[in-house]
């Protein structure tokens, strides 16, 4: 939030501020994609991620490599998603463990 004022100016509505920060964080949230060799999106229990879906989307469309973490409650939910992804997780220490096999070579 500090660096959406510091950045974009002081904001005049929470609707502007929250508008001018989505922008701030998308450019960012892009170039972190467009980088990455392999990307985790991780889809949380406490609201609807639509910014997380809109990621792996992303993420998929230019080809990238997608681990994707969520519990097991929100399987069918999310199962266009998960189709979309070279593997699935539960819960993050299997992403790690999927990460060290997969820069490191180590099961």
């Amino acid at each position: 939030m500090i660096a959406v004022r510091r950045f974009l100016g002081l904001r005049r509505t929470n609707s502007e501020h929250d508008h001018k920060g989505a922008k701030l964080n998308a450019i960012r949230t892009r170039k972190g994609i467009l980088d990455a060799d392999v990307v985790v999106v991780r889809f949380g229990e406490k609201y609807k991620q639509w910014n997380a879906a809109f990621d792996a989307g992303y993420a998929a469309a230019l080809g990238k490599s997608l681990i994707i973490l969520h519990a097991a409650e929100h399987q069918h939910a999310l199962k266009e998603v998960d189709a979309a992804a070279l593997a699935v997780a539960e819960h993050p220490a299997q992403v790690v463990r999927m990460l060290a096999y997969i820069l490191q070579g180590r099961l």
